[in-house]
Formats: structure tokens, C-alpha cells, sequence
């Protein structure tokens, strides 16, 4: 009888395995995109730096690398809020990425409701002020 019980814990402990591997499988597409675009933002923000430490630099070319370094972290900030609020709305996970006008957020869930869709606009619009049109609301399980 005690080998019976082992055997259902065991059995019991690789299910249990195995759905948390599946279940990183889906955690790890968010996770690496936001270090993917954690680190993008760094590598811009280095180069800048080296612009304004730079003393061949000119000082315009200093003021434009201070206005960049300035977009980059109102960007990156307007990002973590609005991840963060979407994250309120019931989702499990979220990754907003911008380029230039166009923003894609990218939603862990099973599938999309349009008052989600709206709520996640909304969120965008505010916190991004990006068009309606320029923002792509997709969903990954």
C-alpha cells in the first residue's frame, strides 16, 4: 500500500509539472518582451549619454540627446502606468510596446471582450496619447 501512495504523489508531481511548465511557457512571451524592450530603452538611453558626456559634442547636439533621454523616460513611464492599470481591468499579464505612433499591447488572456478592448483603448489613449486608429489590441494565452 505505501508503494501506491508513492506512486499517485509521484504521478500527481509531474502533472503538476508539467502545467507549470505550460504555464511559463506563456509567463516567459511576456517577461522577455518587456526585457527586450527594457533593454532597447537602456541601449537608447546609453547612447545619448555618450552624446551629452561627449565634450566634442556639440551643445545642440546635447539638447537633443537631453530632449530624447526625456521622451524615452516619459515614454517608459507612461508604459509601466499603463500596464499596470490594464493589469486592474482583470488581465493576468500585459506588455505595451511602442513605435513611433503606433502602440501594440498585447493581453494574456483566452480571448477578448470588446468592452475589454475599449477599456484597454482608453487606457492607451490616456496614458500614451495615441489615436485610436494607431493602437492594436491583441491577446495571448
Amino acid at each position: 500500500m505505501n508503494g501506491l501512495v508513492e506512486n499517485e504523489d509521484v504521478s500527481s508531481s509531474i502533472s503538476t509539472a508539467a502545467e507549470a511548465e505550460e504555464k511559463d511557457k506563456g509567463n516567459d512571451y511576456f517577461i522577455t518582451s518587456r526585457l527586450d524592450r527594457e533593454n532597447m530603452y537602456s541601449g537608447m538611453l546609453e547612447t545619448y549619454q555618450k552624446i551629452i558626456d561627449n565634450s566634442n559634442s556639440s551643445n545642440d547636439q546635447k539638447n537633443k540627446a537631453t530632449d530624447e533621454i526625456k521622451k524615452i523616460n516619459d515614454t517608459k513611464n507612461a508604459i509601466m502606468i499603463a500596464e499596470n492599470l490594464i493589469k486592474t481591468k482583470g488581465f493576468e499579464d500585459v506588455v505595451v510596446l511602442v513605435n513611433d505612433e503606433s502602440v501594440s499591447v498585447i493581453v494574456k488572456s483566452e480571448k477578448l471582450e470588446e468592452s475589454s478592448v475599449a477599456q484597454v483603448q482608453n487606457i492607451i489613449t490616456r496614458e500614451l496619447k495615441a489615436k485610436v486608429e494607431n493602437i492594436n489590441i491583441s491577446n495571448k494565452t
